[in-house]
């Protein structure tokens, strides 16, 4: 994770970006008067997301912990995905 100054990233802007898109790599960027913030992609930021609902209840949180414990234990078979 790049942690850089607001002047300096509004400097690099495309460089910025591109290191969230292209190398998916976060980027804190701080400011002197106020919190700092993180960029990241959008696709990153949509997985982010996707999880956090995914785990935002308890009963669907065990049900996903006994899915992959269950994955773990016999040991899963790799399928083809069909859009």
């Amino acid at each position: 994770m790049d942690v850089m100054t607001y002047s300096d990233a509004r400097a690099q802007l495309k460089g910025v970006m591109d290191r969230a898109i292209v190398d998916g790599q976060e980027v804190v960027v701080t400011r002197k008067k106020g919190e700092a913030v993180v960029v990241v992609s959008l696709d990153a930021w949509n997985e982010i997301n996707e999880t956090l609902h995914l785990l935002s209840t308890p009963v669907n949180a065990a049900r996903l912990r006994s899915s992959i414990a269950e994955l773990d234990a016999v040991g899963g078979q790799e399928r083809e995905l069909y859009e």
